[in-house]
């Protein structure tokens, strides 16, 4: 697990890590690392994927430990979001000129940690500042655990949860007597008269999802409404299918059900849903907590965000990735400057109030039971959807951007549309699924 990766081995995984891939300019940081020439321009490097609100957010984290650290410089890095990122991120640690700390989604997380790319977190000194598995959200640290070892610090949990229009949701008597949350809607009837009821005060459609050339939404909403009768579809470290039939067949009936009668459109883009919600036209939205601060500028349009309630099994289930911090791993990191990466880590769990606006519940838990924290609505509303995650099944090709999303997803999307019954839909996933199990995979998975 914690081997240098071969040359041979390398240029598998890289070919595991992205579906094509050639470095980019060659005046990029990576190139001149894979040249032995990346110099420690400062004290700590620290590489990430955040552009937007996110890679805002992100700046004033950094700003706010500078400060706090006179003396210590950061240099960040931008790389592309996606299967580039890590691609250049494993080629840069096996080449032995790898950032000191670097952003990761924990579904991402077994393939860098087979291919022996990261440090043991506790071999990095931050349990000795206080970063310890009791100050986490509990599922975000599994997550962050493979095969025993710990090798992330995360940083937030980011699913999949429930927005409502509350004017809408007012109308149709859906709001509680308080009028700050929604009536109990648990199990698949209750849910499905909530709809109802939406569509009937839209006059249009109860809820929207983006399905239409966005197979990662629609593999997240059937995720998670599988895996409450079910548990991963892939087992044994992603080399065995492991479907439950009657449970998928059962969660691409309730999914019809939505469809099928007009509750919800089964064809519409990402834009095509994003208006639908914003000009009351669709009472609920199916999407990534992410997309909050795009609805906060949307004039006139008064919403909320909660979690999924239990939809067909006893117990809500929320699916959802996380971003974590890792230190890849480096034969030549000093000591001093391990321990000043520890130190950069705690400083950004300690300002993730900061990255909690962007709509992310913060993993650590002090910040997540802080009055900074607790003053943002709605994310106060779905921090019990950080508790009830459920992440993409482990194995080398799964995960954030992953063709495994794009496949499983686009084979929804045809049982949204109603292009797919239920029962030829579990036989195409199954078939999506041997396709993954039965590639030789880049590395040995425990």
């Amino acid at each position: 697990m914690g081997t240098a990766v071969t040359r041979r081995g390398l240029l598998a995984l890289g070919a595991g890590l992205a579906s094509a891939g050639a470095l980019s300019a060659c005046s990029s940081p990576l190139a001149s690392g894979l040249a032995g020439t990346q110099p420690n321009t400062a004290d700590v490097i620290f590489w990430n994927l955040f552009t937007g609100g996110d890679g805002a957010n992100m700046t004033l984290m950094e700003d706010a430990f500078r400060r706090e650290h006179r003396g210590t410089s950061v240099e960040a890095t931008i790389l592309t979001w996606g299967n580039p990122y890590y691609t250049k991120l494993a080629l840069a640690t096996a080449s032995r000129t790898p950032p000191d700390v670097a952003i990761t989604h924990l579904s991402r997380l077994p393939l860098l940690a087979a291919s022996g790319l990261l440090e043991p977190v506790e071999d990095t000194g931050v349990g000795e500042l206080g970063v310890t598995e009791d100050r986490f959200t509990p599922a975000a640290w599994r997550k962050a655990t493979v095969d025993g070892t710990v090798y992330a610090v995360p940083l937030d949990t980011h699913p999949f949860v429930l927005y409502y229009n509350v004017d809408m949701a007012k109308k149709a008597g859906l709001l509680n007597a308080a009028g700050d949350g929604l009536k109990p809607m648990a199990g698949k009837a209750a849910f499905t008269d909530a709809l109802r009821a939406m569509k009937e005060a839209t006059g249009r459609y109860g809820a929207v999802m983006a399905t239409t050339a966005d197979p990662s939404t629609a593999w997240r909403c059937f995720s998670m409404v599988y895996s409450g009768l079910a548990g991963p579809m892939v087992a044994d470290s992603g080399t065995e299918v492991a479907v439950d039939d009657d449970a998928m067949r059962e969660s691409f009936a309730f999914l019809q059900g939505l469809t099928g009668p007009g509750l919800m459109p089964g064809n519409v883009t990402g834009s095509g849903a994003n208006a639908l919600f914003a000009t009351g036209k669709a009472g609920f939205l199916f999407d990534g907590e992410w997309q909050i601060p795009s609805y906060r500028e949307v004039k006139g349009l008064r919403f909320n965000v909660v979690p999924f309630p239990a939809l067909l099994g006893d117990k809500p289930v929320a699916y959802a990735d996380s971003h974590a911090l890792v230190f890849p791993h480096n034969p030549r990191r000093s000591d001093g400057r391990t321990a000043t990466a520890a130190r950069f880590v705690k400083g950004l769990l300690d300002h993730s109030d900061i990255w909690a606006h962007g709509g992310h519940v913060p993993a650590w838990l002090p910040t997540q039971r802080s009055k900074a924290f607790l003053d943002q609505s709605p994310q106060r509303n779905y921090v019990r959807a950080a508790f009830d995650a459920r992440y993409d099944p482990s194995a080398w090709y799964t995960g954030a951007g992953s063709d495994f999303q794009t496949t499983v997803g686009a084979t929804v999307i045809e049982a949204l549309a109603g292009r797919l019954r239920p029962g030829a839909a579990v036989a195409a996933v199954r078939a999506d699924l041997r396709r993954f199990t039965t590639a030789r995979p880049p590395v040995t998975m425990k």
